[in-house]
């Protein structure tokens, strides 16, 4: 199965409104592996790795994300993938 990762900049009202925990349930439910964490700018970085129409789709969730985010803008760069397994909130 090929696997691909994304790491994700996600821009505006986007902590304290259950985004990572939001993620991490639908990263699971996608079956994507990878992690999410608060960043001091007010922005949410993640990272994510698994079946491509998978990604895509947390992808696809991440400009809405939970029902209190007012997602402005998600930043994606493509890197190759390193095996992660799971998916984390972390810091």
């Amino acid at each position: 199965m090929k696997r691909v990762r994304a790491h994700l900049r996600i821009y505006g009202r986007v902590q304290g409104v259950g985004f990572r925990w939001s993620m991490s349930r639908e990263a699971r439910k996608l079956g994507v592996h990878g992690w999410v964490r608060n960043l001091p700018d007010g922005t949410v970085e993640a990272v994510i790795e698994g079946d491509p129409e998978r990604v895509e789709a947390l992808i696809g969730w991440a400009h809405q994300g939970p029902p209190l985010a007012r997602v402005t803008r998600v930043e994606v760069k493509w890197e190759e993938p390193e095996g992660l397994e799971g998916f984390k909130v972390v810091g």
